[in-house]
């Protein structure tokens, strides 16, 4: 029975992971269809910034939930204002550009912070469940995905901001027609989702460590993660983690981490090979 449990635990763990470190990427790509490949260097910024801040002193849940998004969230008002805006419109060259802002914020941390992993101690001790125990912080993980997920939906259906964006994501030409500054929702959308993946960096930052290259093992998930939820932007998303989070957390545990991680690509093949507009087609109707 403590088996089962712990089981149960970590399929609703994979779940929430995928959901948080896809939710960045998830707003910018689903809002503005630009593909971000320098996600998994903002989730790594927002991790630094983390360690950064508390070695300075500063309180370990400020440095996560304040400093390190609002850090990661500068960041991407001078790649937007820089690089991004420049490019709206053009597929092939947002994805090069993007990784060149890559490979260009991995080397800028190497050299700065050399190629060691620096990390923080994760707070809250363990919770005992029978003979086994899991980290308390690891269900305040879970908790706080929730969170971010309920608090993305109602800003995105219960908002004005959301209704605008919404608006500016269908149909730009006719949202202008009607007096919304498309360019200032982009940025601002651009703003929120690299905020949101430096939370994510952030929040991981007291169970992972961080280092230079962390992205890498995260973005391709999240890549997975946000195509294989489709157009629907939240609620495709959380429809992939729903389905993906258990194959992977199921063959890890029974096998291996990799066969888990190479299981999730499978299945997210299968799924756009059967529905190539993703999960969310099922109840949005998209061809």
């Amino acid at each position: 029975m403590d088996q089962l449990a712990i089981l149960c635990f970590t399929v609703v763990n994979s779940i929430a992971m995928l959901a948080l470190i896809s939710l960045g990427l998830a707003v910018i790509f689903g809002m503005m269809r630009v593909i971000n490949f320098a996600h998994g260097e903002f989730i790594m910024l927002g991790g630094y910034a983390t360690v950064i801040a508390t070695h300075a002193g500063i309180n370990l849940w400020l440095s996560m939930l304040v400093v390190a998004p609002v850090v990661v969230g500068l960041i991407g008002v001078a790649a937007e204002r820089l690089i991004i805006r420049r490019l709206y419109g053009h597929l092939v060259t947002t994805m090069l550009a993007t990784w060149g802002l890559s490979l260009f914020l991995i080397g800028a941390v190497t050299a700065i912070f050399g190629n060691t992993t620096m990390g923080v101690s994760a707070p809250l001790g363990n919770v005992q469940v029978g003979a086994y125990s899991i980290g308390a912080y690891q269900l305040f993980l879970i908790a706080i995905t929730i969170v971010l997920v309920g608090c993305s939906l109602f800003t995105l259906y219960k908002t004005k901001y959301g209704l605008l964006a919404r608006a500016a994501m269908e149909s730009p030409e006719m949202a202008a027609t009607v007096g919304i500054d498309c360019g200032r929702m982009y940025a601002a959308t651009f703003v929120v989702g690299s905020a949101l993946s430096g939370l994510s960096g952030a929040l991981l930052a007291p169970i992972s460590g961080v280092l230079p290259h962390m992205g890498s093992a995260y973005v391709a998930r999240a890549f997975v993660t946000v195509i294989s939820g489709g157009g629907a932007l939240v609620t495709g998303l959380l429809s992939a983690a729903t389905v993906l989070g258990p194959v992977e957390a199921l063959l890890s545990f029974f096998a291996t981490p990799v066969v888990g991680q190479a299981s999730l690509l499978l299945v997210a093949v299968i799924i756009l090979r059967a529905l190539p507009k993703g999960i969310s087609s099922l109840w949005t109707g998209a061809r």
